[in-house]
């Protein structure tokens, strides 16, 4: 056994010592290219860039040139000798007589490191009708979006059978919507202003903080130095909902670049499907902006942007309710929220050594929320302001060893008011400082481990610790393995939170002191790549575990006329399995099958129950196909949601079908696309439940776990005007 683990030790130390290059892969306008092919010239082996174009590809016995390729780029030939580091730039496109075929990303793709990182990027958002960050996850088996009502139009994340509350949101690495914008912050980024989506499932890394969960999503938008065009999107559905976006950049010189996006969006028709004398869907319109910068110069890199957004939603009884419902004293029972956001980042960073990747970054970021609400009679106002700084520093000693470290700041003011609201608390200001320290070791892409620690103080919960830890072995081609395990923390703002409940009869009860959320989070996940037929079938298997330590529980159960936010007394836990496998069966069809099974429950009054409204498990299969010359892209995704428990009194709900459809043609100057969404039609019957005495004891707003809305078809041109 002695000598088995000495000539286990040696085998280890020879892999090692092995050599590699490593680099970086570009386009002409300084974008990095995801998923390029490198490899060591007239041979097979080789590698493919990851989510930041860069590589790590193994030397071979007497091999000094490297072959770079990517589809709609001429190929490169890069000479390696003495070098440890080659910063690669592609250029050229293939001219077609109908069509100008450029370089296309995967549209999922799975992170090189030790993370369980799925990459979305723009050919994934294609295939629906993306419209803004909600409506982005529609052929995603991992995250459900749910409506949380059927009146305000608000949309909620689950992640890992969990609500969005325990995901942390970023854009850009920074984190973002926090406080009174979380409720209908997947309405806050245009689709068309996505260049990708990274979704990060469990513990995710200690360098943005200590508030993930169930995991991280992070929205990475259009970047001003990329191709210098002005794009023009319009978009119009059967409830007479129309959108335009406009995105240009324009490059002062090779330093310089600025971008502009601008967003608008109307639905000013009211509909009611069900006639229960409430709109379906409110009535919202949205104006957006955006104006970013960047500046890159020799080692020094400064990236900037503004953004500023105002909407106002309407919901409630329709003018002819008189007609449908009882009315209190000819009153309608409205719903009125609007909101303004301003936010700002800057970001510096400073490159010391382009070969060991060492540079320090400093982040500074800052936003303004507004809202005013109205509910019936009842009001709910908030201002919520955000500071955030971060500074960083990261460096890589050797292509195996590396390190990341960092300091942060974060400061959350609110102001609360409200009107025939009793028996709230108002959500505390706080102020927290944190630093962090993570090392990674990279064994040749076959073994990383990535370890950090991550402490906090906050003025209102005192100093706590955030231990995180991944694992990522790949003992053949075959196979990847991944685990994870650490813990994240969450301060509790029930009202913020869920202030559409108000959108109900039910008397909103916050007891005092509540505590800081704590969980732990472990996960296991295999990856296996099997060529079958000259094709790869690509199967993943994830398991997931979250245990709550401290949780603040929403009590649905107790009294169908409260709901009340308390400490958890018991135990709570999520358990999620999923499967799923794609496959290219033919020349540009490619198939996705998944399956996910979630068991979650929580301690209520003394009594471990399933949590209400969570759907047990999912199916999801998505089909696509492009023509040969990738003129006509045809995509279908079919998803069937399973029941799940309803609260006291309401009963339980059953699984149910989701159809949805589109078509896409490409030409030279852009794309026309159409599509259907809930093409089975199925519709959550009695969504409101009183709507026929909105003022009365028994109405409630929010009993919702499936759609609201019945069949949707839309159409939209994008046009790309290239300088």
């Amino acid at each position: 056994m002695k000598k088995y683990f000495i000539s286990v030790f040696f085998c280890f130390l020879a892999i090692t010592l092995f050599s590699q290059v490593r680099g970086v892969v570009k386009d002409q306008n300084g974008s990095v290219l995801i998923g390029a092919n490198v490899v060591w010239i007239g041979t097979n082996y080789g590698t493919s860039t990851d989510a930041n174009g860069s590589f790590v590809l193994e030397r071979r016995p007497n091999m000094n040139t490297i072959v770079v390729s990517f589809v709609g780029f001429d190929n490169d030939t890069i000479s390696c000798e003495g070098l440890d580091f080659v910063e690669v730039t592609l250029s050229g496109e293939i001219t077609l007589d109908d069509v100008v075929v450029k370089a296309q990303r995967p549209g999922r793709m799975r992170a090189r490191g030790a993370e369980n990182i799925e990459i979305l990027t723009n050919t994934e958002l294609c295939r629906a009708a993306c419209c803004n960050l909600g409506e982005s996850f529609s052929t995603n088996p991992s995250v459900d979006v749910n409506y949380t009502d059927a009146a305000t139009g608000a949309k909620q994340i689950k992640l890992l059978g969990l609500s969005g509350s325990y995901v942390q949101m970023l854009t850009e690495n920074v984190p973002a919507f926090r406080g009174a914008a979380a409720p209908f912050s997947l309405g806050y980024i245009p689709g068309t202003w996505m260049q990708s989506i990274q979704v990060s499932k469990g513990a995710a890394t200690v360098k943005n903080g200590y508030e993930s969960i169930t995991g991280q999503i992070n929205v990475e938008y259009l970047k001003p130095q990329s191709d210098e065009e002005l794009d023009v999107n319009l978009f119009l559905d059967s409830h007479m909902k129309i959108e335009t976006n406009i995105e240009g950049n324009y490059h002062f010189n090779d330093a310089l670049s600025t971008g502009l996006l601008a967003h608008y969006e109307n639905m000013w028709m009211e509909h009611d499907g069900n006639d229960d004398g409430f709109m379906d869907m409110p009535k919202v319109q949205q104006f957006d902006f955006m104006n970013r910068w960047m500046y890159k110069k020799d080692r020094y890199i400064m990236q900037t942007y503004v953004k500023a957004l105002k909407e106002d939603r309407k919901g409630g009884q329709m003018e002819d309710a008189h007609n449908h419902v009882k009315v209190a004293d000819n009153q309608l029972y409205r719903i009125n929220i609007e909101s303004e956001r301003y936010e700002g980042v800057l970001k510096n960073a400073y490159i010391f050594d382009e070969v060991h990747n060492t540079n320090v970054a400093l982040i500074l970021s800052g936003s303004i929320h507004k809202m005013n609400s109205l509910y019936g009679l009842k009001t709910y106002d908030v201002d919520n302001n955000n500071a955030y700084a971060q500074l960083m520093f990261e460096t890589e000693f050797t292509p195996r060893h590396s390190i990341s470290t960092g300091l942060s700041f974060n400061h959350d003011c609110f102001d609360e008011r409200w009107t025939l609201v009793p028996d709230l608390v108002k959500a505390p200001d706080e102020n927290i400082v944190g630093a962090y320290a993570q090392y990674t070791f990279n064994l040749d892409d076959k073994l990383v481990l990535m370890a950090g620690m991550r402490g906090d103080h906050s003025d209102l919960y005192g100093t706590f610790f955030t231990p995180r830890a991944h694992v990522k072995w790949a003992p053949c081609d075959l196979l990847k393995l991944r685990f994870s395990a650490g813990k994240g923390y969450r301060t509790p703002r029930p009202m913020l939170d869920n202030h559409t409940l108000l959108a109900s009869s039910r008397n909103i009860i916050v007891d005092n002191n509540l505590k800081q959320e704590e969980a732990w989070n472990y996960g296991a996940t295999a990856s296996f790549d099997i060529d079958i037929f000259e094709k790869c079938l690509i199967i993943n298997l994830e398991y997931y575990y979250t245990n709550f330590t401290n949780q603040v529980v929403t009590d649905l159960d107790s009294d169908a006329h409260k709901v009340r936010f308390s400490n958890l007394d018991g135990i709570s836990y999520s358990h999620t399995f999923q499967i799923d496998a794609t496959y290219p069966f033919f020349e540009g069809f490619s198939l996705l099958g998944a399956f996910r099974y979630n068991d979650v429950k929580t301690t209520v009054n003394g009594v471990l129950r399933e949590k209400p409204l969570t759907s047990r498990y999912k199916g999801l299969m998505t089909a696509t196909y492009k023509t040969p010359l990738e003129i006509w892209q045809f995509d279908v995704t079919m998803q069937v949601n399973g029941g799940g428990r309803m609260p006291d009194g309401f009963g339980t709900f059953d699984a149910y079908p989701i159809l949805n459809a589109q078509i896409l043609r490409w030409f030279r100057w852009g794309n026309i696309y159409i599509g259907g969404e809930n093409l089975t039609n199925f519709k959550q019957k009695n969504p409101i439940v009183g709507c026929h005495d909105p003022w009365g004891d028994n109405f409630d707003a929010t009993m919702i776990w499936g759609p609201v809305d019945g069949i949707m078809f839309y159409a939209g041109i994008k046009w790309k005007l290239t300088k």
